[in-house]
């Protein structure tokens, strides 16, 4: 068995022994495999025989030009294989339509890799698309409300900072939204993944109820078309 192989394995064979699932988000692993907390690398494999482009790390704003940078400089990639804790947003739909220019290419979500937020999106791109017995196509409700630090200074400055940071959140919220339903259309993936799942989800927990993320079963990413039936 080939290096990358037998690691791929002994992840999937830790996840089984273990079996831990997070107490918050039970569908989920207690401590998921998304990669490294730094920027996104691409690096190329050669498993039995086929070029694979490794992505793994988070997202940011210069990953589309990297991305097609480096499918343009090896015409043998067959596959990309992912793993992330997300990241940009916007740069994760944009990758993803650079994945869909190149018909055929794969996307993969191995065994024992977690692929989350904007990850999903980059994920989509492919065509077709798998998700391993054992890999993770973990969701949740994307929010402009991270930032805590602004709005409890908007919150001190006074009512007319809260109410535009508020007018500000609602506005770029909404046009996320629009773009994720119609970045989804072009995949060919169910919207009803948003409405019934990604957005069902809680931005923030609470004591009552601290789940703010969600995955996949093996039947719901192809009940979604998030894994294509062809």
């Amino acid at each position: 068995m080939k290096p990358l192989l037998r690691s791929l394995a002994a992840v999937a064979a830790l996840a089984l022994l273990t079996g831990a699932n997070d107490p918050n988000n039970p569908t989920c692993p207690a401590e998921p495999d998304w990669g490294p907390a730094a920027k996104m690398s691409l690096s190329k494999r050669d498993v039995d025989g086929m070029r694979v482009l490794v992505a793994e790390g988070i997202i940011d704003s210069t990953l589309p030009q990297r991305l097609k940078a480096a499918i343009d400089g090896d015409d043998q990639i067959a596959e990309i294989w992912m793993r992330s804790r997300g990241g940009d947003a916007h740069a994760g739909n944009e990758a993803g339509k650079v994945i869909r220019s190149y018909p055929g290419l794969v996307t993969r979500i191995p065994s024992g890799w977690t692929c989350f937020s904007a990850c999903n999106f980059l994920f989509m791109g492919g065509r077709p698309r798998f998700v391993d017995d054992g890999g993770f196509f973990m969701v949740h409700m994307f929010t402009h409300t991270g930032d805590r630090e602004a709005i409890f200074l908007a919150a001190e400055e006074g009512t007319a900072e809260t109410v535009r940071l508020i007018a500000d959140i609602e506005q770029a919220s909404a046009l996320l939204a629009t773009e994720d339903n119609d970045f989804l259309i072009r995949m060919g993936v169910s919207r009803s993944l948003l409405t019934e799942v990604m957005y069902k989800q809680q931005a923030v927990g609470t004591v009552e109820n601290p789940s703010t993320r969600y995955c996949l079963s093996q039947e719901e990413v192809r009940r979604y078309n998030v894994v294509p039936v062809e």
